[in-house]
């Protein structure tokens, strides 16, 4: 089975494919984070998965672009729905390239992180599933959720203090700001 794995970060990356190289899955990383801000966090993440990738043999197809402005373009005035706009950007170049480069199937590290939407992102992933044609590989990562930090501080990598989009960045530091 060949997976190609939508991948947002290093430490993001390293309980789910584990789980999926245990399943006899031949994984593919696809980074493709125009959320990310500012650029030099966008370049600390990229670089952080790529020395990870050289290290555990995890082929990737990268997305090197700093595509700042067209995720600003496409949430600006529809803040309260940016992470639902965030992740339709993502996911669907992931599946659009998962098929057209003969994938099996298609999955992401968005399903390892608690602070995301989880349902949401299941409901995503299969109407883009269906839409394409191309099977959706669900698992619920979240249960390696510490494994996958113990394992990234033990490996030193970078990790990283907020989802990535300035709009989370804000949230993070600005404490009146920060979601309930």
């Amino acid at each position: 089975m060949k997976v190609f794995l939508h991948v947002c970060c290093g430490p993001c990356t390293i309980y789910p494919l584990q789980v999926l190289r245990e399943k006899g899955a031949e994984v593919t990383g696809h980074f493709y984070n125009p959320n990310i801000h500012p650029f030099k966090e966008f370049k600390r993440r990229l670089n952080t998965l790529q020395e990870y990738a050289k290290d555990i043999k995890l082929p990737l197809v990268l997305d090197t672009n700093y595509g700042l402005t067209d995720f600003i373009r496409k949430v600006a005035f529809h803040e309260a729905e940016r992470c639902n706009i965030c992740y339709l950007m993502r996911l669907e170049k992931t599946v659009i390239l998962a098929k057209e480069n003969g994938f099996d199937s298609f999955s992401t590290t968005l399903l390892y992180s608690k602070f995301q939407r989880h349902p949401y992102l299941i409901t995503l992933c299969d109407k883009l599933s269906q839409k394409y044609e191309i099977p959706f590989f669900y698992r619920d990562f979240r249960e390696g959720w510490q494994f996958g930090i113990d394992e990234s501080k033990e490996l030193e990598m970078y990790r990283q203090p907020y989802c990535g989009c300035i709009y989370s960045e804000q949230e993070r530091y600005d404490k009146s700001l920060r979601k309930k």
